[in-house]
């Protein structure tokens, strides 16, 4: 097995640690770190947004191209929003599996490649800000919303 191969096995079981390692008894279904994470609120969708930022920097040092890494950063940011809604926002986050989607994304890619324009390093620090950005916005609104509804009820 190439060295880059390797990678893409590390990054497959990386996505499966956090995406479906945990069996839910009696289904069929599955659920990862990740989710269990989520629960911990705020800091724990931020930390499953950088640890899901590892595979979209690896597509980077691969040479993936900006539609490529645009399609995996939307994954990460509809999990990491979603994530921020308590308890209906974990569930999605157990759903979604952003981090499959975009392992599959860099296979899809790395299977095909077709020549593309190489994506900067500065274009993934701007997505992966955003990203950070976003969830700090979703944090803030959700304060001022629980903030609102504390006063109003006491």
């Amino acid at each position: 097995m190439r060295q880059g191969d390797e990678r893409i096995a590390r990054l497959r079981r990386l996505a499966w640690l956090l995406d479906s390692s945990i069996p839910i008894p009696g289904t069929r279904l599955s659920i990862g770190l990740e989710a269990l994470i989520g629960l911990v609120p705020f800091v724990g969708d931020l930390v499953g947004m950088v640890l899901s930022g590892i595979i979209l920097v690896e597509a980077l040092r691969r040479g993936a191209g900006k539609r490529v890494l645009a399609r995996m950063a939307l994954n990460i940011a509809v999990e990491g929003i979603a994530g921020l809604v308590p308890v209906a926002g974990d569930v999605f986050d157990a759903a979604w599996k952003a981090n499959q989607r975009n392992v599959r994304l860099l296979g899809e890619w790395l299977d095909r490649p077709a020549p593309v324009e190489r994506a900067s390093g500065f274009l993934v620090l701007g997505l992966f800000l955003a990203l950070v950005a976003v969830a700090l916005a979703g944090i803030v609104l959700t304060v001022l919303a629980l903030r609102l509804l504390f006063s109003l009820f006491l």
